[in-house]
């Protein structure tokens, strides 16, 4: 889209008109009028040679007055519209991203072996659903930093906030159960994903927590550690992943699967965190109502973009200063019409 950036300044257009118009009436010049019945002579010791200094040849003249006059007029009006700074408005869209602090906290106890989800009628573990579903997740949060911690015995960073989901995702698929040990430092968990996630910008701090039992170890308390949350403003989403059979497959240290009695899920403590820190607290009790679960988050925690088109002027009075620029050099040529020569000047 073609403009002027100060179209005001065409006000100027009219100005030689009104200069013309006005010059004699307000300026005297103070010429010496000849006086009636008095000649004027030159006199010149050598007026023949003071001839021949001003004498030149002919040349033809290619502009008339009135052409010339009009290349004054067009070289005014161009000069005009150079000043009235035209430009070439380009369309550019800028897409403003507000993205989420997620961090991602996944336990690997050994009960995260246990065999009762299915999948296409097949037994799979607690870990390889969450893994599954989660990294689906996770690839899903354009725009958002994300990163991830597990935890046993012990919570460990795996992942940085990132904007490199597919890093995230590829440590993600990495996890194993008993990794960090067999027990369950729920409180240690969260205590560690808030103090990453408390060197960003607040309002956009989340936590997702993903367990199938109770805290077993840590040093930090789990409702300590929530109430640690609500200070730095981190909202919690607790995720309680089994389900409610009391006796599960289970792997051993041996690599063989053997039948336990599953201690269950401590939802109780879940269900105040997610409260106290204004989140909310999901059941997982089979693949499906996981693929569910994380559905809803998505949802909840969606980063909201907006756009906007913004107008990129390009100038272009540089094209019309050299217009000018090319008129005057005619005009400097031809002043009035007349061809200047190094010889002299030539009548028109």
């Amino acid at each position: 889209m073609f403009e002027f950036h100060w179209p005001w300044m065409a006000i100027l257009l009219p100005l030689p008109l009104l200069v013309r118009q006005l010059w004699p009436r307000v300026i005297d010049t103070g010429e010496e009028r000849p006086i009636e019945g008095r000649r004027t002579t030159l006199l010149h010791p050598s007026t023949q040679r003071l001839e021949s200094s001003f004498h030149s040849r002919r040349l033809r003249n290619p502009f008339s007055g009135r052409a010339h006059s009009l290349l004054l007029t067009l070289l005014w009006i161009i000069l005009i519209l150079a000043l009235m700074r035209p430009q070439w408005l380009e369309p550019r869209t800028e897409v403003k991203t507000e993205g989420y602090d997620l961090m991602l906290a996944v336990d690997t106890s050994r009960s995260m072996t246990a065999l009762d989800f299915s999948r296409n009628n097949r037994p799979i573990s607690r870990m390889a659903v969450v893994k599954g579903v989660m990294g689906k997740f996770v690839e899903n949060r354009a725009g958002d930093r994300v990163g991830l911690v597990i935890f046993g015995n012990q919570a460990f960073v795996q992942s940085p906030l990132t904007l490199d989901l597919r890093a995230v995702r590829q440590v993600l698929d990495d996890v194993t159960p008993g990794m960090a040990g067999n027990a369950t430092a729920m409180g240690d968990a969260i205590a560690l994903s808030i103090k990453k996630l408390r060197e960003q910008p607040a309002g956009s701090r989340v936590l997702l927590l993903v367990t199938d039992g109770e805290n077993t170890a840590g040093l930090v308390p789990p409702m300590e550690s929530a109430r640690l949350a609500v200070q730095e403003g981190v909202r919690i989403y607790a995720i309680g992943v089994g389900s409610n059979k009391q006796e599960v497959m289970i792997r051993a240290n041996d690599g063989s699967y053997q039948s336990e009695t599953d201690i269950g899920l401590d939802e109780e403590m879940l269900i105040k965190i997610a409260e106290l820190t204004d989140g909310s607290y999901f059941r997982a009790t089979n693949t499906r109502a996981l693929e569910e679960i994380y559905k809803q988050i998505d949802t909840l925690e969606k980063t909201e973009a907006q756009s906007r088109t913004v107008l990129i002027p390009r100038p272009l009075f540089q094209w019309f200063l050299a217009l000018a620029l090319i008129l005057f050099l005619i005009l400097g040529l031809f002043p009035e019409g007349r061809m200047r020569t190094p010889g002299g000047n030539a009548d028109g």
